[in-house]
């Protein structure tokens, strides 16, 4: 029976990673639809459960569900299942498509196809920040402490720093006094010197492929409430500190997240394959991941817990606001490099028009976005 629970699992989350497009909100809307009204795996409150403990922790919020519905429907064989058959397909078609701008995205077509897919890629990162905005700055309180998470990352402090600095201010301003004697606090202060620290051990190796793997595994444990964050740690390691890729290469790497299915940390993989070849396309993908599956088997046993803690509640009011800071600072890095002439503003206006008037998938306004740009390089 659990072989074939775990097979379910498998076809299922294969389906789903095939299919998934519009970012974890539809993709965790279709897993409701499949596991819970069609399939009858969990009830609602149950799934609500695991939705909830998913935005209680670092991690793809997609990803994590797979694990989690893996896990409740066939133990620990679905955890994996669940996983990697998710994430499979998200990673063969980026790994097709890094082969393909390696080969060709040198020649003019190429270049063409990312005249009009840039701009487009920036509506969807504006629209995307202004959405995770409204959500997550509520109040003065959080309002500034977004201002000042900007600020901070605008002027080159640490990424893991401002997130885990926000997170620390969140408990401030919004549990009682006495938060410093709960126990729930363990749960959140061991997070500091652990990540800071290791946020800067990973790059003590010279082993490239070693360095590579690291770093993707300090981002895939630190991601909160947005996989865009991804790109905040990238510009500025992989981008600034160590030339791996250019800016137009990240900008080319989101646009590559948003045309796939299944999760945006997708991106990893090509961004491995641009830095080391199909090696550091499965080093990258299998770190940027890992971190995933080992929190949802630790948390698992103490979701209630996690769900009635007012201090890690208090702490992701934090980090949320922070989150929304650093996708804003990144994207008005890259602005400079995706908005070039007349043309990209055209094209980045229609791109925001589109997104906020009728909510089209970000696949097809990338499609849009790679006509448009081959059009222009026909006719100009």
């Amino acid at each position: 029976m659990k072989l074939k629970d775990t097979l379910d699992v498998a076809v299922l989350f294969l389906k789903l990673g095939a299919i998934s497009f519009g970012g974890p909100v539809a993709h965790i809307a279709l897993m409701e639809q499949e596991v819970v009204q069609k399939r009858k795996w969990l009830d609602r409150e149950h799934f609500l459960d695991l939705l909830a403990a998913t935005n209680l922790v670092p991690g793809p919020n997609a990803t994590e569900m797979a694990i989690h519905i893996g896990y409740v429907r066939a133990g620990w064989p679905g955890i994996f299942a669940g996983g990697i058959a998710f994430i499979i397909p998200a990673f063969l078609i980026s790994l097709g498509l890094s082969w393909i701008y390696v080969h060709f995205g040198a020649l003019p077509e190429g270049k063409a196809l990312f005249y009009g897919i840039n701009p487009m890629v920036m509506a969807i990162i504006f629209v995307a920040t202004f959405r995770l905005g409204k959500t997550a700055l509520k109040g003065k309180f959080q309002t500034l402490l977004g201002v000042l998470a900007l600020l901070a990352a605008l002027l080159g402090v640490n990424e893991v720093l401002i997130l885990l600095i926000s997170g620390m201010a969140g408990i401030l301003i919004y549990t009682p006094p006495q938060w410093l004697q709960k126990n729930t606090t363990m749960m959140v202060f061991p997070w500091v010197p652990l990540f800071y620290s290791f946020s800067k051990s990973w790059a003590w190796f010279d082993d490239r492929l070693v360095q590579l793997g690291l770093f993707f595994f300090k981002v895939g444990a630190l991601i909160f409430g947005s996989g865009m964050v991804l790109f905040a740690f990238i510009q500025r390691d992989v981008v600034n500190n160590y030339g791996w890729l250019t800016q137009q290469q990240l900008i080319d790497a989101i646009a590559v997240g948003q045309m796939t299915p299944g999760p945006v940390l997708s991106s990893a993989t090509f961004i491995g394959f641009l830095i080391s070849g199909w090696q550091g396309a499965v080093i990258a993908t299998i770190a940027v991941f890992l971190p995933s599956f080992i929190i949802i088997i630790l948390i698992s046993p103490i979701i209630p817990r996690l769900r009635k803690s007012p201090t890690i509640q208090a702490f992701l009011k934090g980090v949320n606001a922070g989150v929304v800071a650093l996708i804003l600072a990144v994207s008005l890095t890259l602005f400079k490099s995706a908005i070039i002439d007349v043309g990209t503003v055209l094209i980045l206006i229609i791109g925001l028009f589109v997104l906020l008037r009728f909510k089209v998938d970000s696949f097809w306004l990338v499609l849009g976005g790679a006509f448009i740009g081959l059009l222009h390089f026909i006719l100009i």
